[in-house]
């Protein structure tokens, strides 16, 4: 009796149940089987784009089938035919797919260097998040990545948007508007990825004696994630590039236009709410350059 319960334990689970696949035999059911064997052998995209084709025509977990489809196109160096798709047939999905749907375009429009629409995008999810219709008025919520849950707080997700909309200024070579969105982003959550990004765009800029302060800050472990060798790696070159004793460029910023737009504003508003001791507007935002047409919602 117990080498035969023995033998049961060691059967391994059924090859859908081992990857998570669904089970029937619809088209987005085999769509996805086909993606798992492309997965494994690397062979046979056109066979799952197909049939996610068709399952989303037939109305099969559209959701689904369209992240997935446009997930296996970008793999394939198909990506702007993916953000075809996605615009079209996103009005098949649901509501509460719509939010993925955008992440997926952020990517995508990453992928293909579109750039401005990539920014367009992300300003329109710190809108929405601004005027609470991501978090449905709850301190966190559920994110998914790489087949994993997790929970993500209001902070953390702006933060990480913010982090993302700096970047594509910095892709753009607008470093002003970059070390605007970089300083908003450490003020909210802070780590040592985006303060080397700061610094970055502080060098730039020639201020340099502003970035070896935030750079130092990195190496002795004032931010969080400052202990990642990446992170450190990072910050060491960034320092050891900067010529020692150089003076920082002094921009005059006295006849700078204040930002007095509903993307700025919305995020003092949820600061206000998360740090009500703070002031309303932080010294950043209190004089800065024209940024109005870059930084408005």
């Amino acid at each position: 009796m117990s080498q035969r319960k023995s033998q049961k334990q060691e059967t391994p689970p059924p090859y859908r149940v081992l990857h998570k696949l669904p089970q029937g035999d619809s088209p987005y059911v085999r769509a996805k089987h086909v993606q798992r064997e492309l997965q494994l052998v690397e062979k046979n995209p056109d066979a799952a784009i197909g049939l996610f084709w068709k399952a989303i025509n037939a109305g099969d977990r559209v959701d689904s089938a369209l992240k997935d489809m446009a997930i296996i196109m970008k793999q394939q160096d198909r990506a702007e035919e993916a953000i075809e798709a996605v615009r079209s047939c996103r009005h098949l999905c649901s509501t509460h797919a719509q939010e993925s749907l955008d992440n997926v375009l952020i990517d995508l429009y990453k992928k293909c260097g579109r750039l401005d629409e990539q920014i367009e995008l992300l300003k329109q999810k710190l809108w929405m998040i601004c005027h609470g219709e991501v978090f449905n008025g709850k301190a966190t919520k559920t994110a998914r990545s790489h087949g994993k849950k997790f929970q993500v707080t209001v902070k953390q997700e702006t933060s990480r948007i913010l982090g993302n909309l700096g970047w594509a200024y910095m892709q753009q070579g607008n470093f002003m508007a970059a070390e605007v969105v970089y300083r908003k982003a450490q003020m909210i959550d802070p780590d040592a990825n985006k303060a080397c990004n700061l610094s970055l765009c502080l060098i730039k800029l020639e201020r340099n004696m502003e970035a070896r302060s935030i750079l130092l800050d990195a190496l002795q472990g004032e931010f969080p994630g400052s202990d990642d060798p990446k992170a450190r790696t990072r910050a060491e070159e960034l320092l050891q590039g900067l010529v020692p004793g150089e003076a920082s460029s002094l921009r005059s910023m006295g006849s700078a236009q204040r930002v007095e737009d509903a993307f700025i504003e919305g995020l003092d508003h949820l600061m206000n709410q998360w740090m009500p001791l703070r002031s309303k507007r932080l010294p950043i935002f209190e004089e800065i350059s024209p940024f109005r047409d870059q930084l408005a919602c």
